[in-house]
């Protein structure tokens, strides 16, 4: 039975996944379904998406970035291009398009990857703000996605390892955007205490 969507607030989230093949059909996307289903799962919000396809061309990135900002996304989510290879320019293009950088998105995320893969250090991901949004690039791999903004869980389904997410939603309120509600199954936001919204009450 679904919630009523009156209860949380409504969200417009950008979600781009970055490739040069897969944008010329050489290869099914496989970026934006992963990115769309993890938030479908990991919110309670009504969310509306703004999805793009791209390929690995700076200017083009940089362009989609703020284009999904000026129009009202508050969070915007990319795939891809994150590597040392050439035409690798997505950290390049999210950070020309900056008010301010949020490095410790990027630590993390490799931090997560590091349980699994000594060439994790070669993941350049970054995060910005721009006016009231927050960008961040994630990996590629729809597992590596999942893994990073969920993080690590025991077979009890304690969490090891913090995933990024958790600290989304309240980056997202001290920007100015929307409140975000995650499902605690999935990814338990942290908010201090006196940032804590009291449940709207059901129409």
């Amino acid at each position: 039975m679904s919630e009523p969507s009156a209860l949380h607030d409504p969200v417009k989230i950008g979600i781009v996944s970055i490739s040069d093949r897969a944008s010329s059909g050489v290869y099914e996307d496989k970026g934006l379904p992963a990115l769309q289903d993890w938030l479908t799962r990991a919110l309670h919000n009504p969310i509306t998406f703004e999805p793009r396809l791209i390929p690995d061309e700076q200017a083009g990135i940089s362009a989609a970035l703020i284009e999904l900002v000026d129009a009202g996304c508050c969070l915007v989510l990319t795939t891809g291009g994150t590597g040392p290879a050439l035409r690798d320019v997505t950290p390049e293009a999210t950070l020309a398009v900056a008010h301010k950088e949020m490095p410790g998105f990027g630590e993390q995320m490799r931090q997560i990857s590091l349980k699994f893969v000594p060439t994790a250090i070669l993941s350049r991901q970054v995060a910005v703000i721009r006016d009231q949004s927050l960008i961040i690039n994630l990996p590629g791999q729809p597992k590596a996605i999942a893994e990073t903004l969920e993080g690590l869980k025991d077979a009890n389904g304690q969490q090891i390892v913090p995933g990024i997410f958790a600290a989304v939603p309240y980056c997202v309120d001290l920007i100015g955007g929307p409140y975000l509600e995650t499902r605690d199954e999935v990814c338990k936001a942290f908010r201090p205490k006196n940032a804590i919204r009291a449940p709207k009450a059901a129409l």
